[in-house]
């Protein structure tokens, strides 16, 4: 299976990058075709222009700027998101990624002001992330990243595609062993993939 992964942390001595380098080794070891995006390494500019927003529904706009990363996603048959959540959403640049990339045309289209899923090339979608907090507080808070994976991005997939989400709450109080659980976690989970 061809797996676009999107990884969004900028220090590489992180718990986020260890998280993404088993992902990637587990998922190449079993097989699959990986298309490795580390979006601070590749200095992905997160700010959508004036222009861009100007322009966000014409699908005649020059889209130059992201083309290489709508054909990345678009060539995908899996999407595996890394990335920590930060203030209850998702890291500027990751979102950014979204705002920039995640187009009309691209990730869905529009007729008559009603929305279609584009992405049917992606069958699966896997999110591991990490919060500061404990589950409890990302429940009380709504939990938006998890919404928006489970709700918004699984819906603009293939229907009836695989998600899943796994999260490592309370890192602010994580152990070497809670952290070495979840990694042997999200290792099983790859090689099922």
């Amino acid at each position: 299976m061809r797996v676009l992964v999107i990884f969004a942390h900028p220090v590489e001595s992180s718990f986020q990058a260890a998280l993404h380098l088993k992902v990637v080794e587990t998922l190449i070891r079993a097989g699959h075709k990986v298309d490795d995006l580390d979006l601070y390494a590749e200095d992905f500019d997160p700010l959508l222009s004036s222009e861009e927003r100007s322009n966000y529904h014409n699908l005649e706009a020059d889209r130059s700027a992201v083309r290489p990363y709508i054909d990345r996603l678009t060539a995908a048959e899996a999407l595996v998101l890394i990335y920590p959540v930060w203030n209850y959403g998702f890291p500027a640049i990751l979102k950014g990624f979204f705002d920039r990339v995640f187009l009309p045309g691209v990730s869905f289209e529009m007729q008559d002001g009603k929305v279609s899923p584009s992405l049917q090339n992606i069958s699966k979608l896997v999110a591991v992330t990490t919060y500061g907090g404990t589950w409890w507080r990302a429940f009380l808070a709504g939990d938006p990243p998890r919404k928006l994976i489970m709700r918004f991005l699984r819906a603009i997939t293939r229907p009836g595609q695989g998600c899943l989400y796994l999260a490592h709450y309370d890192m602010n109080r994580s152990t070497t062993r809670s952290r070495e659980t979840f990694l042997d976690q999200v290792a099983k989970e790859m090689e099922q993939f």
